[in-house]
C-alpha cells in the first residue's frame, strides 16, 4: 500500500438510482468518481438493531470518540514497530497487515466479523465491546514495548560501562585494587578523569584544590583518546570539597570500589541483558504485529458502525442505502470529493446550494437546520451525504 493512500467511506440512499435497486445504486456511486481520481469498491455493512433517535445520536457521539481513539492506537502501534525495526520501511510494511492481509486488500474485501461482533447485539453493546478490546490491545502493546525499551536502556548503560571512555566506562578491569588506599582511616584515593587537553592544568592545580591533598601524589592509571585517569591521595574529611572543585574545573570524579570477581560479574550482566533484550524484541515484534492487525480491524468495524448510525440518522427508515469505499491518494482525494459533491449535493435539500459558477456552497440557514436535526456527515465540515475520510498508516 502506498504511504499516500487515502480512503473515503461513502453512504448514499438507493434512491440515487431510478429503480431504487442496490446494485444500480452501487454502479451510480462508482460512476460518480472518475477512475483517474480513485477506485470504488462495495463496502458491505450488515443491518443492526436500531434503537431510539436519542440513543442513535448518543451512539454517533460515542463512535466518533472511539474512532479517534482507535486511530491514535493504530498510529502508536505503527510508531512502536517503526522504532523496533529501526525505520526499515520494507520490514515495517511486512508487519502492518490486517488478518494477515495487506491493509488495502482487507479494506477492499471488508466483511463484518459476525463471529466476534454479532450483528444481533445492540449497537450500544457492540460499542462497549469494541471499546474494551481496543483498550486491552493498547495496554498489552504499551506494556510489552515499555518492558523492551527499559531492558534496551539497561543494556546500553551496561555496554557503555565496558565500551565508553574513561569518564563513563567501568573501572573494574582498568584500576588494580593495589593502586587504591582501602584500609586507611584518614586517607583516600580520588579517581579523576581529566580531558587530555586539560592534563597540564590538572597537574598544576590539583595540589591546591582542597586542604590536605598529598603533594605529588597524582598517578596516571590509564588513558584513552579523550581522557587521562589519575589517582590522587587526600584526606577523607576534605574529599567532598576536592570532588566539588574538580567538577568546577571540568574534570570528572569517578567512584569505584573494587569487588572480587567484579569484571566477570559485569560481563555476565551484559550477556544476560543481551539475551533478555533479544527475547523481548521478538515478543514485542509479535505483539506489535498482532496489536496492529487487531486495532486496525477494530477501527474499521467502528467506522462501519459510524456509517450505519449516521445513515439511519441522515436518511431515515426504511433503511435502503449503498456504501462504497473509494481508494484514492492524498493528492486526488479532493478531486474525488468534489465529484461526489457535484453529483449528490441535492441530498442536502436547502443546506447546500451552488454559486454562479456552479460550485457547491453551504447555505447558512439551511445548514443550521440540517445540523440541528443531527445531520453531521463526518469529521469537519458538513457534507450532503454520509462521508468519512481516513488513512491507515
Amino acid at each position: 500500500m502506498s504511504k499516500s493512500s487515502k480512503y473515503l467511506l461513502v453512504s448514499l440512499p438507493t434512491s440515487i438510482s431510478p429503480s431504487n435497486d442496490h446494485e444500480e445504486a452501487l454502479h451510480a456511486l462508482r460512476s460518480s468518481v472518475d477512475s483517474s481520481a480513485g477506485t470504488t469498491y462495495p463496502f458491505n455493512i450488515p443491518s443492526f438493531k436500531i434503537g431510539t433517535v436519542d440513543a442513535l445520536i448518543q451512539q454517533a457521539d460515542d463512535l466518533t470518540k472511539l474512532s479517534n481513539a482507535c486511530e491514535g492506537i493504530v498510529n502508536k502501534v505503527g510508531d512502536s514497530l517503526r522504532g523496533l525495526l529501526e525505520g526499515d520501511e520494507e520490514k515495517i510494511a511486512q508487519q502492518k497487515t490486517i488478518n494477515d492481509k495487506p491493509v488495502d486488500q482487507y479494506l477492499r474485501s471488508f466483511s463484518w466479523n459476525k463471529v466476534k461482533y454479532r450483528a444481533d447485539k445492540s449497537i450500544g453493546e457492540l460499542v462497549t465491546l469494541l471499546q474494551k478490546e481496543v483498550a486491552g490491545i493498547d495496554n498489552d502493546v504499551k506494556g510489552k514495548f515499555t518492558q523492551h525499551n527499559q531492558t534496551k536502556t539497561s543494556l546500553a548503560a551496561a555496554q557503555r560501562k565496558q565500551t565508553g571512555n574513561l569518564a563513563t566506562k567501568s573501572l573494574t578491569a582498568i584500576v588494580p585494587p593495589s593502586s587504591l588506599l582501602q584500609d586507611s582511616e584518614y586517607l583516600t584515593t580520588h579517581l579523576i578523569a581529566v580531558p587530555t587537553n586539560l592534563t597540564k592544568d590538572f597537574l598544576k592545580a590539583y595540589e591546591t584544590l582542597a586542604p590536605m591533598t598529598v603533594p605529588r601524589s597524582a598517578t596516571q592509571l590509564a588513558s584513552d583518546d579523550e581522557f587521562v585517569l589519575y589517582g590522587v591521595t587526600g584526606f577523607k574529611k576534605h574529599a567532598a570539597e576536592f570532588i566539588h572543585k574538580a567538577r568546577e574545573h571540568r574534570w570528572t570524579p569517578r567512584e569505584y570500589k573494587p569487588v572480587e570477581g567484579g569484571a566477570e560479574a559485569e560481563a555476565k550482566e551484559v550477556e544476560g541483558l543481551e539475551r533478555e533484550e533479544r527475547k523481548l524484541w521478538g515478543e514485542a515484534l509479535r505483539l506489535g504485529r498482532t496489536g496492529y492487525s487487531e486495532s486496525a480491524m477494530i477501527w474499521v468495524h467502528v467506522l462501519a458502525l459510524r456509517v450505519f448510525v449516521e445513515t439511519v440518522l441522515r436518511y431515515g427508515l426504511p433503511l435502503e442505502f449503498v456504501c462504497g469505499l473509494v481508494q484514492t491518494t492524498e493528492k486526488l482525494a479532493k478531486k474525488a470529493k468534489s465529484s461526489l459533491d457535484s453529483k449528490y449535493s441535492y441530498l442536502a435539500g436547502n443546506a447546500l446550494t451552488r454559486d454562479k459558477k456552479g460550485r457547491v456552497k453551504a447555505d447558512d440557514a439551511g445548514m443550521a437546520e440540517m445540523q440541528a436535526g443531527g445531520g453531521h456527515g463526518g469529521d469537519g465540515e458538513y457534507t450532503a451525504y454520509v462521508y468519512y475520510e481516513f488513512e491507515v498508516l
